[in-house]
């Protein structure tokens, strides 16, 4: 091994499919080989590990990485000692409490003495803990939401998405221990801080960018005001002039989720040609 930086991604799922690409759009090139859990960054002096999702908070704590791509839910649980760099925006979720459908617990404090399945030991008995109840906490590493139909719990604590796994195991759920999304986590003693933080800056271009779009339209100069309060942007909006004096074309950018009212509403004072194009990357 080198004193290169090291970054160490999920070695697969599809959370790693997400830490390739973003690491690919932020340009950080490199080229996994079959079975290897190194790879090059080219031309900096960065390399990529390939490593289990859940290892990845206790390896960056203990030195062997610097930066580490992972879920919040796993730093949560291992309670390793890393400083979250930045949110990447991707694998949101909740951490839940669930019981069948056709229970009759309605708080968490009967769950005291009761079989509680999950992948999330610690969370869930730190989170049971604070609400008076003590489980037979049965740990697993995959399938929780069988579990109860196997008859192996009377409860489990799982990451939800969208519910549609917990509605085909007859399950609902209790109360919520927290919401996750996919995190680079930092050791505070890493071994390149200036290259840590060119790669953090090359992360954040990528993540806002995928935040907001540009939008261009032309508004005529009595309406320009107008159509400024609509679309502020990030700190102005840029305005040029037309070929007709009284009209003048706009870019600004606006957050992707907010872009289909925007248009709405400078067509209704009188906008025209409002196009939207994506963005891939930004510094701001």
């Amino acid at each position: 091994m080198n004193n290169n930086l090291r970054i160490g991604i999920p070695s697969k799922g599809r959370l790693s499919e997400l830490a390739g690409e973003l690491l690919h759009q932020a340009g950080l090139q490199f080229r996994r080989q079959e079975r290897t859990l190194f790879a090059r960054v080219s031309p900096l002096p960065v390399d990529v590990i390939f490593l289990r999702t859940d290892d990845i908070p206790v390896l960056c704590q203990e030195g062997a990485i610097d930066l580490g791509l992972t879920g919040s839910d796993l730093m949560a649980e291992s309670g390793a000692a890393v400083a979250i760099r930045m949110p990447l925006g991707v694998g949101r979720c909740r951490l839940s409490l669930c019981v069948p459908e056709s229970s009759d617990i309605r708080s968490v404090s009967q769950l005291d003495g009761k079989r509680v399945a999950t992948s999330f030991p610690n969370l869930t008995e730190k989170f049971l803990a604070s609400h008076g109840a003590k489980p037979h906490l049965v740990r697993l590493s995959g399938s929780v939401e069988i579990m109860i139909g196997l008859g192996v719990a009377d409860a489990i604590v799982d990451l939800v998405e969208t519910g549609s796994t917990l509605a085909a195991n007859q399950l609902r759920i209790l109360t919520d221990i927290g919401e996750y999304e996919t995190v680079l986590i930092q050791n505070p003693k890493n071994r390149d801080p200036a290259m840590a933080d060119r790669v953090v800056r090359r992360l954040e271009g990528v993540v806002i960018a995928r935040d907001y779009s540009l939008l261009d339209y032309n508004i005529s100069r009595n309406k320009l005001a107008e159509a400024e309060r609509i679309t502020p942007g990030f700190n102005s909006p840029t305005v040029n002039s037309t070929e007709d004096p009284n009209w003048c074309s706009v870019r600004v950018m606006v957050r992707r989720k907010e872009i289909i009212a925007v248009m709405e509403k400078l067509e209704t004072i009188g906008a025209s040609a409002i196009l939207e194009t994506a963005i891939t990357n930004c510094r701001l």
